[in-house]
């Protein structure tokens, strides 16, 4: 079982997206138990967290990204997201979703400057 995550691509500084994830199969009481997060990790670079969401709704960011990035999920639809705005060349990076237990695949963020 691998999470799917996409939205990636290649934009301008100040621009923005939308990272989604979903783990196919997964069943609603389940989804709705875990914790949830994305991951980036930047070329040559350690795996950080971005943000979290856990099951209580509460949320957790990494100072980097506070204010411009909003983790969202979506307990009908079963997805996750990460809203990426204003962004940076230093967000440059895979990003992954992680739901405590298994990871995604990783998608690729490129910000030009």
């Amino acid at each position: 079982v691998q999470l799917q995550a996409f939205g990636g691509g290649l934009v301008q500084a100040g621009s923005s997206l939308r990272l989604s994830c979903k783990r196919p199969g997964i069943i609603t009481s389940t989804f709705w138990s875990k914790s949830w997060a994305w991951y980036r990790q930047g070329s040559g670079g350690q795996r950080e967290l971005v943000a979290r969401s856990d099951s209580g709704g509460d949320t957790t960011y990494a100072d980097s990204v506070k204010g411009r990035f909003t983790i969202v999920r979506d307990n009908a639809k079963k997805m996750v997201y990460l809203q990426m705005n204003n962004l940076k060349p230093e967000d440059t990076a895979v990003y992954f979703c992680h739901d405590g237990d298994v990871w995604g695949q990783g998608t690729l963020v490129t910000v030009s400057s």
